[in-house]
């Protein structure tokens, strides 16, 4: 057993001795001359820039988004002056584009909600139009039910579910 021991101890012992670092044959080169300017780097970029939809949204306040009854598709005072300060913002940076998403709640079939998320797309589309936006810089698209922004199956969130939102297209 000793000399198993022994054998051990003398293997582990050279093994050790062939890990031995050796110091490098050249030595590193000396550091980079510090009196060399580093470049400024270049500006942010504006994160909201007009036309982009943060800024959209941040100067709708919340005008971006306008809600209908059960069933309906038409435009109130209230949504002509939500789509009164859509179109100007529109005509104010006329290289925008947007998409006009209509939304249903949940109730009704699938079909169903996608026409009428269309038809509720259309009007605000229609609306705009009306106000003098380009039809060229509008289009519209049916989401149905599915983007709720309300989950629960009551009538608070049926109602914040049955809406048209605006949203600014990046170019």
């Amino acid at each position: 057993m000793n000399r198993i021991v022994i054998a051990l101890t003398i293997s582990s012992a050279l093994a050790l001795s062939a890990c031995k670092k050796e110091p490098p044959v050249t030595t590193p080169p000396p550091p980079a001359d510090v009196s060399t300017p580093t470049p400024t780097p270049a500006p942010a970029p504006v994160s909201n820039p007009p036309g982009s939809q943060a800024h959209f949204a941040s100067a709708m306040s919340g005008a971006d988004t306008i809600y209908f009854e059960t069933d309906r598709y038409n435009i109130d005072n209230e949504d002509m002056a939500a789509l009164r300060r859509q179109a100007e913002y529109m005509l104010q940076y006329n290289s925008s584009t947007a998409t006009v998403e209509g939304h249903a709640d949940e109730r009704g079939t699938r079909d169903y909600n996608l026409a009428l998320g269309e038809r509720r797309a259309n009007s605000a589309k229609n609306y705009l139009v009306s106000l003098g936006v380009p039809e060229n810089r509008l289009r519209t698209v049916s989401y149905g039910e599915e983007r709720p922004i309300a989950t629960g199956s009551d009538e608070s969130a049926w109602a914040r579910n049955r809406r048209s939102v605006t949203v600014m297209i990046s170019r």
